[in-house]
């Protein structure tokens, strides 16, 4: 703890590069896109030799100034990350299972096809008996939903569509009184173009112009970087009015806010402290790592843009000043309130996060971090089949190395991304299996859960049949894109493989959804609701699945099999990742089964074949020695 990077350069080599976290991190994400093992870079051959050497045989590949970007940002870090062995320090937010509402499309409680605030208060009981312990709402803002919620036009209002701030307020008052928490969505690198602050800086002499980023147009009507956008094509807007520029990360109405003016960061806060003081017990922090950009805004280096997918990300996923608006955040609104925070952060890898959620460090609680949702080699927005081997391997790696002083989110599901089950087989016979498979790993492994609105119903993907019905910009975005070079077909397919779309058709309890979506139906499972509340109680009665010692004892392939264990009390879970039967893993010494996902198999005699994508909880009561295994 407390030690410092050293500065790197062309004499270091492949291995101190490794062992800079931002290197690390962003080595491996390299290889992840470029679907190689780590010993790729870890081998003596390779780790040896200097950077110099490496980047003379890879001029052709990577171009002549990879290098100096990559240096660039390995060297703007200079902390290294720690991992602590100590004791876990129990938090609420560690041992409970949160809940994330997409208001949109969870409950509509007046039939006009839109999910509201006095739906979600009418599911309270439904959620209660699901046994979570808090809520996580997408925002509820005041918002002209050019991306559904995360434009917002004002943080002090609710959106008309979702009902009124008393509204809010019963909801976050029935919460509490069920002994829930809720927490919000916050939206603070950008905000609507529609927001009063961007209405006013469009004036080139309002006080507001440097809450954003405007570059005067030079005369050539050409954006001032090469930055492009999250959605498809530049990340620049052109004003008429000023002739001049705005960045935009996101849609053409997601404008980003300048974190580097102190008057727009005091304002933000001010809001943040406004809605704690109401009672909320913390936020999720949208794309927060995106919050400082390299100043002056450089080009961003083209290798880097096409190995992540988009161009002068380097300047931003993982700014100079990201850790010193993080803290006072934290310091002057998080702290006072004792309240929660969890970080969307796409791009940092495992060192990186270490440096975001130390609990020493004082920034984040937890983040969410996206590296587990694709194999290796794969992107979002492809036609393929996820391999759940690699999620054991991610997984592993993060439980045995991410440190007890860190704190890892569990999740497969959420508003960005399409229903895992679907994206393992589209075969739907295999599916509820699938989803009572994944939620006993997502319930005893090392983290805090967090399930996504109809996971606990099972719900697949949908079949759409045209982008009439695709409402999700990022997706319209992506098709108009490729159809230039494309056939349509192939695009669509993709669209379906990783649209946002699947996960934001109204839930299956509504009567009435929105006329792009008619006819779209899925049928609750009941038997994987049964199983989600057997696991949340065995979670909650169960301290092993908080903050006992994880060992790995299987990672054969489709195999995953583990133990957690704390004060004596040790268990055994068992998974199947494939879909062909397989031998259960052989126990020594007196055990019993708490929980199985094939009904009625509990009381089952050892020795038995798990079935294709069976999990299994086993408890010892008396071990033979200190060996778990017959093997």
């Amino acid at each position: 703890m407390g030690k410092k990077n050293h500065w790197l350069t062309y004499d270091s080599t492949v291995g101190e590069l490794y062992a800079s976290p931002v290197g690390h991190d962003a080595l491996a994400r390299v290889l992840l896109q470029l679907g190689l093992p780590e010993k790729t870079v870890t081998n003596r051959a390779v780790s040896g030799m200097k950077l110099r050497t490496i980047a003379g045989l890879t001029k052709k590949r990577f171009g002549t100034d990879f290098f100096d970007a990559l240096l660039h940002l390995v060297n703007s870090e200079k902390d290294i990350p720690y991992a602590s062995k100590e004791a876990v320090i129990p938090r609420w937010w560690k041992e409970a299972v949160f809940y994330q509402i997409y208001p949109r499309s969870f409950c509509d409680s007046n039939g006009d096809g839109i999910g509201d605030l006095k739906g979600i208060i009418r599911k309270l009981p439904y959620l209660k008996k699901l046994g979570v312990d808090a809520l996580w709402l997408s925002p509820v803002y005041d918002s002209p939903n050019d991306d559904n919620g995360y434009d917002i036009r004002d943080y002090d209002k609710i959106m008309e569509e979702f009902g009124t701030m008393e509204d809010f307020e019963e909801l976050l008052s029935q919460t509490h009184r069920r002994g829930m928490r809720l927490i919000m969505d916050l939206v603070i690198n950008h905000t609507s173009d529609e927001h009063e602050w961007y209405r006013q800086a469009k004036k080139p002499d309002s006080p507001y112009r440097d809450y954003y980023f405007f570059r005067k147009d030079d005369g050539s009507r050409t954006p001032p970087n090469n930055w492009t956008s999250f959605f498809s094509g530049p990340a620049w807007k052109y004003e008429e009015d000023s002739e001049s520029w705005a960045l935009h990360l996101f849609s053409k109405k997601q404008m980003d806010l300048n974190w580097e003016n102190p008057k727009m960061r005091e304002d933000v806060i001010a809001m943040i402290n406004r809605w704690l003081d109401k009672g909320v017990d913390g936020f999720r922090m949208d794309v927060i790592n995106y919050i400082s950009k390299e100043d002056g805004l450089p080009d961003g280096n083209e290798t880097i843009g096409s190995l992540m997918g988009f161009t002068g990300i380097e300047h931003y996923y993982y700014g100079p000043k990201l850790h010193q608006y993080l803290r006072e955040i934290r310091e002057r609104a998080f702290a006072p309130h004792d309240a929660f925070s969890v970080g969307e952060t796409p791009g940092p890898g495992m060192k990186m996060c270490q440096l975001l959620t130390g609990e020493e460090r004082r920034e984040l609680d937890m983040v969410f971090s996206f590296d587990h949702l694709e194999t290796p080699g794969h992107v979002r927005f492809e036609d393929y089949a996820y391999d759940l081997n690699y999620f054991r391997d991610y997984m592993t790696d993060w439980m045995e190395n991410y440190g007890n002083n860190c704190w890892m989110s569990l999740f497969f599901n959420n508003h960005d991304n399409p229903r895992m089950i679907s994206k393992v087989t589209k075969d739907s016979s295999r599916h509820t299996a699938l989803s009572k498979l994944l939620a006993v790993m997502q319930f005893t492994l090392k983290g805090t859960p967090f399930i996504f609105q109809g996971d606990e119903m099972g719900l697949a993907n949908y079949e759409f049949t045209s982008m009439e019905q695709i409402t999700d910009v990022e997706a319209k975005g992506y098709y108009a894109e490729h159809r230039k070079t494309e056939p349509g077909e192939k695009v669509f397919a993709d669209i379906l493989a990783g649209t946002r779309e699947h996960a934001r058709v109204l839930l299956p309890w509504n009567s009435k959804l929105s006329p792009c979506h008619e006819g779209l139906y899925q049928k609750p499972k009941k038997e994987v609701f049964a199983a989600y509340r057997r696991l949340l109680r065995l979670r909650h009665e169960e301290k092993a699945f908080v903050y006992g010692t994880f060992r790995v004892l299987c990672r054969r392939k489709n195999r995953f099999v583990y133990e957690r264990a704390l004060e004596g009390k040790v268990f055994v879970i068992d998974c199947n990742l494939g879909e062909k039967p397989v031998r259960a893993y052989p126990l020594k010494g007196k055990w019993r089964v708490v929980y199985d996902t094939v009904p009625g198999r509990d009381k089952a005699g050892r020795g038995r074949m798990l079935q294709g994508y069976e999990a299994r909880i086993v408890e010892y009561l008396e071990k033979v020695g200190d060996k778990v295994t017959g093997e």
